[in-house]
């Protein structure tokens, strides 16, 4: 294959397509939550796989109330509310869940809550 056929076969490659914002935070999300209930059905055996996932999600959650603590952020003041107190919510679940005083399901179900809402107009 020729240095010109690579170029345009990379470059035609659907998976590449630019993704909108609201995309990307739904497959952070969906990646998140599946992370979340796969190494949570085997946490017993595996707890650091948990604990990882717990902390990615947690991770994920943090950036997000930073995006919306920004005063330019266009979101409404409602929603970006709304969204930094979920922030916290997961901060606070995860030591919760991570002490043995809580189960993941909780996080799932906010992670699940948040695609449905982020799905309208999203094509999977």
């Amino acid at each position: 294959m020729t240095a010109s056929n690579t170029a345009r076969a990379a470059y035609t490659r659907p998976e590449l397509t630019t993704k909108t914002p609201r995309a990307t935070e739904y497959e952070l999300l969906a990646r998140a939550t599946r992370n979340l209930i796969a190494s949570y059905s085997n946490h017993e055996n595996n707890f650091q796989a948990f604990a990882d996932a717990l902390h990615t999600n947690r991770v994920l959650w943090n950036n997000l109330a930073g995006f919306v603590a920004d005063e330019e952020n266009a979101l409404p003041e409602q929603l970006r509310a709304q969204i930094f107190y979920l922030a916290e919510f997961t901060t606070h679940q995860t030591r919760k869940i991570l002490t043995g005083e809580a189960g993941a399901q909780a996080l799932i179900d906010v992670n699940s809550s948040v695609m449905e809402g982020l799905s309208t107009g999203v094509k999977a």
